[in-house]
């Protein structure tokens, strides 16, 4: 028993294209025309679809043609499928050439302070109907969701020394540290600052813990910071440093929302190493037009 079901498989695209037009034209030598084909390559189309469907599509009479029951019961159907193919089309068009689509993007704090605000708004000058989602956390945690697909770029940092195994790093820029204090602090105003002239300060730092903060690189050299205050919102941290409570590490990255009460000097870099910012990609996974596109923007964004 010969099977006569249907299928997407039994009716390509091309013959239902050809079929639409006869549809429309009412003959073969039009739609041949309208189409650049041959009359005899139309007339081969139309018989493999009826082959598909089971019967006759259309009427062959003397002048030209007539949709058969079958035929008219098709065309709608025909129709749809190319509608839907042209749709398809152009959506993979416009994934290509970044005119939509989205892109999420993941960055630690302080990066959130001035480069990915920066980036984002020249991405969205550039690509304005690509949507860009932002999430916030540290650089481990933006590392594993950059893996599991969650995210399609983070900007990471070295501090904590978070595993960036399976991932594809751009480096982006060195991150220097600087001392926050009160803006009538004794240390205020000097050119360099070494860890020793901080020895018997408060701390206000994210962490009791002092190998959990940006300190960490510090503590080989012997320095123990006395922790007093824990906040991780890097604008409490300040709130707290301005009334004279502690002082704090402040990344470069941050300086343009210090506060006019926080004074900010260098610290020693042979004391405290800079820590490197890098753009984060999965590996093993496709990167589309839009990541790649914010990966250039934010590069270009990070440069001085």
């Amino acid at each position: 028993m010969s099977d006569t079901h249907t299928s997407a498989v039994d009716m390509p695209a091309a013959a239902l294209r050809v079929f639409t037009h006869v549809a429309r034209l009412g003959s073969f030598t039009a739609a041949a025309r309208a189409l650049g084909y041959t009359q005899s390559a139309v007339s081969r189309q139309i018989a493999a679809l009826e082959t598909a469907a089971g019967g006759p599509l259309v009427d062959r009479l003397p002048r030209g043609v007539r949709l058969t029951a079958a035929g008219q019961a098709l065309l709608p159907h025909a129709e749809a499928v190319l509608g839907r193919l042209a749709a398809a089309r152009r959506d993979l068009a416009a994934l290509r050439e970044v005119t939509a689509g989205r892109v999420r993007v993941g960055a630690f704090a302080t990066a959130q302070a001035w480069l990915l605000p920066r980036a984002y708004a020249a991405f969205r000058g550039r690509h304005p109907g690509v949507a860009v989602t932002v999430q916030e956390g540290p650089s481990h945690r933006l590392a594993a969701r950059v893996l599991a697909g969650d995210l399609d770029v983070a900007v990471v940092s070295t501090t904590g020394s978070p595993d960036f195994a399976g991932l594809d790093l751009v480096r982006l820029l060195d991150d220097p540290m600087l001392l926050a204090l009160p803006s009538g602090h004794r240390l205020a105003g000097r050119a360099q600052v070494a860890l020793a002239d901080v020895a018997d300060e408060a701390w206000v730092a994210s962490s009791p813990r002092a190998e959990d903060t940006l300190l960490a690189p510090a503590l080989g050299s012997g320095f123990r910071p006395r922790v007093s205050v824990v906040v991780a919102d890097w604008l409490a941290k300040l709130g707290f440093v301005a009334q004279g409570l502690g002082v704090t590490l402040l990344p470069s990255l941050a300086v343009g929302a210090v506060r006019p009460d926080v004074a900010l000097v260098p610290l020693r870099p042979d004391e405290l190493p800079v820590r490197t910012v890098y753009a984060a990609t999965c590996r093993d996974l496709h990167r589309t037009a839009a990541a790649a596109a914010f990966l250039d923007v934010l590069a270009g964004s990070a440069a001085p």
